[in-house]
């Protein structure tokens, strides 16, 4: 997976860091988060789409920062968030807020930590590029014993719904259409599959050319 970049923060490797890939579409995130020493406070939001790796940064963040973590903001209770974040002023280590987009977008009623989080850095993880979508396919074709060649994995990163929930079902109808059919991973099976599935136009693609 040429596209992965090491995550550059300065502290000891942990053996799930390479379950989050890093390209240009993530890399500011990573990067931000590399200079948590210089925030204004210690505490952060990191934002994105569904199936991102949002959380799974997060929580590679707070355990080699010793930072604490919560995920799924929007779904906990405003008083313990607000807790969370002035423990974190406290000890110095910083809290991870993981929401699925940053306030005011999610209401939060309670003053005190709207202002909080208004004074809090946000981490943004962005759709993925062309780089992530193949290192994503690459992988999880990989991991599923599937032999995805280069051709495959180039044709899908240019055809496919850029989102990382689309990566992933693309991945899924794939690996049931091969234990299905008991054929050979392909470009004409993926274009078969996929059509049918509603996960590519092959009508358009058809009269592209493809």
């Amino acid at each position: 997976m040429s596209a992965q970049l090491a995550l550059p923060f300065e502290w000891p490797a942990d053996p799930h860091d390479d379950e989050f890939l890093v390209t240009e579409s993530n890399q500011r995130a990573v990067q931000q988060l590399e200079q948590w020493t210089s925030w204004p406070v210690a505490a952060v939001v990191i934002t994105g789409p569904r199936k991102s790796g949002r959380s799974l940064l997060a929580r590679i963040f707070a355990a080699k920062t010793g930072g604490q973590l919560v995920d799924d903001a929007e779904q906990q209770g405003e008083a313990d968030i607000f807790h969370a974040w002035n423990r974190a002023q406290e000890t110095r280590l910083p809290v991870v807020i993981v929401a699925y987009a940053a306030p005011p977008e999610w209401t939060i009623r309670l003053p005190d930590l709207r202002s909080r989080l208004a004074a809090s850095p946000t981490v943004r993880i962005g759709a993925p590029d062309e780089a992530l979508m193949r290192a994503v396919l690459e992988r999880q074709f990989f991991r599923r014993g599937l032999d995805a060649r280069p051709d495959l994995i180039e044709w899908l990163a240019k055809r496919i719904e850029r989102t990382h929930v689309a990566l992933l079902r693309t991945v899924d109808v794939l690996d049931e259409a091969v234990l299905e059919s008991r054929k050979r991973l392909s470009i004409p099976l993926a274009r078969a599959t996929l059509t049918d599935a509603g996960l590519i136009d092959g009508l358009q693609h058809e009269l592209a050319g493809f």
